[in-house]
């Protein structure tokens, strides 16, 4: 808390006066981090759906192999029925040749034998397959619950960020028409506002009806503590110029300038967490139009507020498989 106050401050500082190189480096640096922890957030995201479509993989060859399991018992219990009732007739046949040869009557006792032996191993061999097709059940069903929890993580999840969207939605009603808009995607949510709604040209002081959306945004967050929050301010392509730079050296900076404005309004809701929020500048290069026309530059010159819930219960539970 006290190094994000500490970043807050220096900051703030660079709207006011010149900013030293090792202020600037150390900014740099904070940059680097923030930006790894958002790459790792994107990547435990894809991991969580990998290993989600890799259990349903493993239940289907489960449910396989048991089907194939089932049908070899199957057959090994006519088989084992079959002999059975060869045995039966054998022994009936054996009772009535006992008045025989001799020769005849050990002919029949040694085939006896070999169909005793038979079904002796038919038994084994139903048997140890009986005992794998039980084992085949049981972890089928394990792997079935596992499957099922982390479905209802998900899907929980998914509930969540949709009533999230929702209550966003209604907060953020008033500013409907005026450059805001709200979107669930790749399971985070953006908030988006266009530049006209918050700053003015080459500035990063945000302006009273800005200050508004980003306190509704902020008393939505305080009331849904377990949300990681990226601020990533964008620009379009227009180089920054000495008349409009303000301190202001490129593209990059002034959108990294503007997202630490967001965060700064943010961090005075003290309901709001200071460790959840990360600001980002990505300048013109994640464009959402051509910057060939007017109307592509003015969509391009935004900030995102981007929300993902934490996946700590998840990413433990896929720990445990």
């Amino acid at each position: 808390m006290i190094r994000k106050f500490a970043l807050a401050c220096v900051v703030l500082s660079l709207t006011t006066s010149c900013v030293s190189k090792k202020i600037y480096q150390d900014l740099e640096n904070k940059y680097a981090d923030l930006k790894k922890e958002h790459n790792a957030l994107s990547d435990e995201n894809t991991t969580l759906k990998t290993d989600k479509n890799q259990l349903e993989l493993d239940k289907s060859n489960l449910q396989t192999e048991l089907d194939k399991t089932k049908a070899e018992r199957d057959k090994l219990a006519s088989d084992y029925a079959s002999t059975k009732k060869s045995l039966d007739n054998l022994k009936s046949s054996y009772a009535a040749l006992e008045k025989d040869s001799n020769a005849a009557l050990e002919a029949n006792i040694n085939k006896n034998r070999q169909l005793l032996a038979e079904l002796e191993a038919k038994q084994k061999a139903l048997t140890a397959e009986q005992d794998r097709l039980n084992k085949l059940k049981k972890d089928l069903e394990a792997s079935s619950t596992r499957l099922a929890e982390l479905e209802k993580m998900m899907a929980d999840k998914e509930a969540a960020l949709k009533k999230l969207k929702e209550t966003l939605s209604k907060s953020l009603k008033a500013f409907e028409g005026k450059g805001l808009t709200i979107e669930n995607r790749n399971g985070k949510i953006y908030v988006s506002m266009e530049n006209k709604l918050l700053f003015e040209s080459g500035s990063w002081t945000v302006g009273a009806e800005g200050k508004k959306a980003v306190d509704l945004v902020g008393k939505v967050l305080g009331d849904n503590p377990d949300i990681s929050v990226l601020i990533e301010g964008h620009t379009d392509d227009d180089k920054i110029t000495g008349t409009i730079g303000g301190g202001v050296e490129n593209n990059w900076d002034l959108s990294t300038k503007r997202a630490t404005a967001i965060v700064n309004i943010l961090s005075q809701n003290k309901a709001i967490d200071k460790r959840n929020l990360t600001a980002a500048g990505r300048g013109e290069y994640a464009p959402l139009m051509s910057n060939e026309t007017a109307e592509g530059k003015a969509k391009n010159r935004r900030i995102e507020i981007i929300l993902t819930p934490k996946l700590d219960e998840i990413s433990k539970m896929l720990n445990e498989l």
